[in-house]
């Protein structure tokens, strides 16, 4: 059930989707938002916070774009290897291909792919706003991946072996999620499904990706014809630079020494919606933060943070900064 992306760019082997969020036809100058998703999310996850900005300037006024990461929805036939230094590279792509310097905003993963991008390609971005992710604690050398990213993302690293009957099995799957259950059942329904919805794919008709049938659980069946389109491969390898790599990891505070505009927003409440979210000021101290980079707490989950009003306006204050301060 993906969506049809506004653009793409081929490769040697299959593409790169772009969804552009832009509402009416962008001007030829208007500044671009480059939005980059979560670990097993899509492009479609930015569509309210797209229609918040574009609610604020007006139609076509700043060019809105998402794209769908290697291994993801429309980009599912992207080859590997995977890691998030490869999907710098391809943001840095898409970035000269539109012929502007972006404002970056990345969600969890994406944060750290956004400050990486940023860190590895100088002056090709604006500025960067992470939204409850881009800052991590080094962690042991003999990690499991598979067992920690399952720890902390819970189902949406389950549903990757699972299968389902229909669109609407795969809807009460999450409609059951403690944080997006109530996104779903919300003002902001419509736009959570159809972000849901693109990450289904058929399975009897697409074997591109790599995730496995297993035995299935709640409305999952390992004889379902519908299956997530994120690659486990592409999960597992992007996952571990998320916990384990160093370039990353020091990528913030090195945007902060060249004067790169930095935002951090973070949510109050986790990704099961639980009180205690992936950062607190504690822990926020404990990483030492640059003191250039602006943090903000927000009063949301790790999910409604770009989907729930309260998150959706944060993260625009934020763009809205960076716009602010960027050449035209």
């Amino acid at each position: 059930m993906t969506t049809e992306s506004a653009f793409v760019i081929e490769l040697p082997e299959g593409h790169l989707a772009i969804h552009d969020l832009t509402v009416g036809a962008a001007a030829p100058d208007a500044p671009v938002v480059l939005a980059v998703h979560g670990i097993t999310a899509n492009g479609l996850s930015w569509q309210r916070v797209a229609d918040e900005v574009h609610h604020r300037h007006g139609p076509g006024a700043v060019r809105f774009l998402a794209p769908d990461l290697r291994g993801r929805g429309d980009s599912r036939s992207a080859p590997g290897p995977y890691g998030l230094a490869t999907h710098a590279a391809d943001l840095a792509s898409i970035a000269s291909i539109f012929a502007a310097a972006p404002v970056l905003v990345g969600h969890s993963m994406g944060a750290f792919v956004s400050a990486l991008a940023a860190d590895l390609h100088p002056g090709r971005f604006a500025g960067v706003v992470l939204v409850d992710g881009g800052l991590a604690f080094p962690v042991a050398a003999d990690l499991d991946i598979d067992a920690t990213l399952r720890a902390v993302i819970g189902p949406a690293m389950d549903r990757l072996s699972m299968r389902f009957a229909d669109p609407a099995a795969y809807l009460d799957f999450w409609g059951r999620h403690p944080a997006l259950g109530p996104v779903l059942r919300g003002p902001a329904g419509e736009a959570a499904r159809l972000y849901i919805t693109h990450d289904l794919v058929d399975a009897s008709e697409d074997d591109s990706g790599d995730a496995a049938a297993g035995d299935g659980a709640g409305d999952g069946d390992g004889d379902g014809r519908w299956r997530s389109s994120c690659s486990l491969e592409a999960v597992r390898a992007d996952g571990a630079d998320v916990l384990s790599d160093p370039q990353t990891h020091a990528a913030v505070r090195r945007l902060a020494g060249r004067g790169v505009p930095v935002d951090l927003l973070w949510a109050r409440r986790g990704l099961l919606d639980e009180p205690q979210g992936l950062y607190d000021d504690a822990r926020l101290a404990a990483l030492d933060v640059p003191e250039t980079v602006r943090v903000t707490e927000v009063d949301a989950n790790h999910y409604d943070i770009v989907l729930g009003d309260v998150g959706v306006a944060a993260v625009a204050d934020a763009i809205d900064r960076h716009l602010a301060a960027s050449p035209v």
